[in-house]
């Protein structure tokens, strides 16, 4: 994440912020809590803490609520969201993992075929000592 960025689940909102931001009444987010519908962070002391993305599902359950889902279809749906959302997070750490570690160990992975066919790891610049044989396969045309 850039430093300019706002981390989404950072729990920044008090519940007052938070039911402002989402057009709701406090008594409803806590009810939703409650519902284990959008669970948010809490303090040391107990009092709610929302996450802009809490906001942003806040909203949704406000808007698929208002189309007539019912509140335990909501609660599958962000729980499949929440699930989604994890895995993507998941991804790009591990997508970053691996540049990071390609870019510390630039062509770190060589290989040959050893004489028997085994294969070889080779260091960075090694050269293949001349025991070792290479065989060109060429697939034989049959002659119909």
């Amino acid at each position: 994440m850039a430093d300019d960025e706002i981390d989404e689940d950072a729990p920044i909102f008090a519940i007052a912020v938070a039911a402002e931001l989402s057009n709701m009444h406090p008594q409803t987010l806590r009810q939703y809590d409650r519902l284990g519908l959008v669970v948010p962070a809490r303090t040391q002391g107990g009092s709610r803490r929302y996450s802009t993305r809490h906001v942003e599902q806040l909203r949704e359950v406000a808007r698929l609520s208002g189309e007539g889902m019912s509140l335990p279809a909501i609660a599958r749906l962000l729980a499949l969201e929440e699930r989604v959302h994890s895995l993507s997070r998941r991804v790009s750490d591990l997508e970053r993992q691996l540049i990071a570690e390609r870019e510390s160990r630039p062509g770190a992975r060589v290989f040959a075929a050893g004489a028997t066919g085994s294969v070889i790891t080779l260091r960075h610049g090694a050269r293949v000592r001349r025991a070792t044989d290479i065989v060109l396969w060429r697939p034989r045309h049959s002659e119909d």
